[in-house]
């Protein structure tokens, strides 16, 4: 694919979504950018959550992982489904009883200030290196596809990225981005049901020869029940439903769009059609994976480094050029769904929870303050990204799980301390408390097959990580002390 087509492709796609940006923007106060005004329509956040779950790093990295861990994956997902339960039946209805902006702030009113800082923090920090990560890919494609004919670096492609979604999403906030990420969602599952089509044909089959060739390949195991194995059943399941309740229901990001709906009947329509509609979705990408392997061996071509390669290498070297055009769709589509609510996101949060600003004020100030916070979120992104590329060996999807699994943890004891106990915790020692947890996870990861006779830890030691903290705060809990404020 020519340089200039890809220019034309991604020059298009924004200009789209400036164009969304200017309609949701005419009328937007600073109230806007952070609730929406409360007026997203249910169907419209539950479709374009779709896109802010899965990312670019599903869409590239899930399909090429499909060679280390065949359907592996799916076990997870099946894990989300319990999760979200959990959103929708005991999250949500607190977060709209106490009419939360920045959903942290419960743990203001459960524990003391300190803990509200402490689950802020760890959020800031875990979406910083998510969002970066996920930047990572887009950017890499970009650079392979575009740029690198023009001998530009990649630390300059990555500028232009992050300049692209703060041009889009810095007036209107959320409230553009429900708009965004339903057309940005819409494009990724249409580019993977493309691709499927596209590689089907270039195999000589059709739609039902699909299960054949998939049910055929090495890869197509979904359940491994090794318990030794990090892939197994029990493992993915429930470390499945915890990254769900802490990616999704603890998560600043994608709780601000359910709180954009009108009231708890409307978000928790919007959390269970998500759910269901998520399980085919991922079966599909890891469908995509087990085809573009067998197209690879069938044509004889030789497999890249990196798995996360494989589909980028494949759509735009290898497939037509209307495959390739579908792929960068896809891609700028799925990276971007994510990383722009995770700017507005990170923007939220720091202003409410560390600046105090008040949402309704449309002064002057608070726009400016808004505005510079907005701006410093995105130069952050820059600088990780960069280290990111420099140190990073494995598929990102791997990556991005892991750091939330250390950094998720301490938000999930404290959430879960503070929900399903009435125990009052000693504010100050908090901090100290989230800070050991994910260090003595970290310790226990590391040396886990000495300490348990060959035992590997996978995703699941999030669930240990949170079960640090909420000792922790039991430890240190006040003696003869109750609070809720349930």
């Amino acid at each position: 694919m020519s340089p200039l087509t890809v220019f034309v492709v991604i020059a298009g796609y924004f200009s789209l979504l400036i164009i969304i940006s200017y309609i949701t923007g005419r009328k937007a106060n600073t109230a806007s950018f952070f609730t929406a005004n409360k007026k997203s329509p249910w169907f419209l956040v539950a479709f374009g959550m779709i896109g802010a779950s899965l990312s670019g790093v599903t869409f590239i990295s899930l399909p090429g992982e499909v060679a280390n861990s065949n359907f592996y994956y799916f076990q997870m997902v099946l894990g989300y489904l319990l999760g979200y339960f959990v959103i929708g039946t005991v999250l949500l209805p607190v977060y709209y009883r106490l009419n939360l902006v920045s959903i942290y702030t419960y743990l203001q009113k459960r524990f003391g200030i300190r803990s509200y800082k402490t689950g802020s923090a760890f959020f800031i920090l875990s979406r910083v290196t998510g969002s970066s990560f996920r930047l990572f890919l887009v950017a890499g494609v970009l650079q392979a596809g575009f740029f690198d004919s023009f001998n530009i670096p990649f630390p300059v492609t990555v500028i232009i990225t992050i300049s692209l979604i703060w041009i889009y999403t810095f007036k209107a906030g959320i409230k553009t981005i429900v708009w965004t990420d339903t057309l940005q969602t819409f494009f990724m599952l249409s580019a993977v049901v493309i691709s499927i089509f596209i590689i089907l044909n270039e195999l000589n089959t059709d739609f039902v020869g699909l299960f054949d060739l998939i049910s055929q390949s090495e890869h197509s195991k979904i359940f491994d029940w090794d318990f030794k194995s990090k892939t197994n059943f029990f493992k993915q399941f429930f470390s499945g439903a915890f990254i769900a309740i802490v990616m999704t229901g603890l998560d600043q990001d994608m709780m601000q769009k359910n709180l954009t709906c009108k009231n708890l009947k409307d978000a928790r329509k919007n959390m269970f059609w998500f759910s269901i509609i998520l399980v085919p979705v991922n079966l599909i990408f890891l469908s995509l994976g087990a085809l573009l392997y067998i197209y690879a061996a069938r044509s004889g071509i030789v497999l890249p480094d990196s798995t996360d390669e494989l589909y980028p290498m494949l759509a735009l070297e290898h497939f037509s050029l209307f495959a390739g055009i579908v792929f960068l769709l896809g891609i700028t589509a799925a990276a971007f769904s994510s990383a722009d609510s995770a700017l507005t996101a990170l923007t939220t949060s720091f202003c409410v929870d560390f600046l105090n600003l008040n949402i309704n004020d449309n002064g002057s100030k608070t726009k400016l303050k808004k505005r510079l916070v907005h701006i410093g979120f995105s130069i952050l992104l820059f600088f990780v990204i960069i280290i990111f590329k420099s140190i990073n060996n494995s598929s990102v999807i791997n990556a991005v799980f892991k750091v939330a699994a250390f950094t998720y943890g301490p938000i999930l004891g404290l959430f879960a301390f503070g929900l399903f106990t009435k125990i009052e915790s000693t504010d100050k020692y908090i901090p100290i408390i989230a800070i050991l947890a994910p260090l003595l996870s970290f310790l226990l990861d590391m040396y886990s097959e000495q300490i348990f006779w060959g035992y590997k830890f996978g995703f699941e030691i999030l669930i240990v990580n949170g079960l640090f903290t909420f000792m922790g705060l039991l430890i240190m809990s006040k003696k003869n002390k109750i609070k809720s404020i349930l």
